[in-house]
């Protein structure tokens, strides 16, 4: 938890250890609630391939040293952005670390030109669905949903900017 002797920044994925850091930390939350999939583990595993040279970015979130979050911001469509991967480790939740990354890829999808940031979640997942309401993400409806590699994916959301 940050508080006067330790401070949390949030930057770019930057070496092989962020990179380490960002599927390990996923693959914990994914394997805790669901069963890691073909798409997590293609992403997981080049997260510079598939996220950051097809003109996105990876954030990792470290306090101190410790990377203890990340999210992705990857382009999806024409002026659309997808906001993937997001985890907190479970000993640094509730501290705003999320609400910070969120901050950050969302930063960057305007600095990008994206007009639309979706995201793909699951509603047994409501701190994540509620804290991605309180940024103004919307939830579609059935018929505004494109199929899904995920099997979890029961929740899809964009927010406008």
């Amino acid at each position: 938890m940050p508080d006067a002797t330790h401070t949390l920044t949030i930057a770019e994925l930057s070496s092989p250890a962020d990179a380490d850091a960002f599927r390990a930390l996923n693959e914990a939350w994914i394997e805790r609630y669901f069963t890691l999939e073909d798409e997590d583990r293609a992403i997981l595993g080049d997260p510079v391939g598939r996220i950051v040279e097809p003109g996105g970015a990876v954030f990792v979130a470290r306090l101190d040293t410790e990377v203890i979050g990340c999210i992705g911001i990857m382009p999806v469509g024409d002026g659309v952005v997808e906001l993937v991967k997001m985890a907190v480790s479970p000993a640094h939740q509730g501290h705003g670390t999320g609400r910070k990354l969120i901050t950050a890829a969302l930063d960057r999808a305007r600095a990008l030109g994206a007009r639309r940031v979706a995201l793909e979640s699951n509603s047994g997942l409501a701190s994540a669905v509620h804290l991605y309401e309180a940024f103004g993400f919307r939830h579609l409806d059935h018929d505004q949903v494109a199929p899904s590699p995920y099997v979890r994916a029961d929740v899809h959301m964009v927010l406008d900017l």
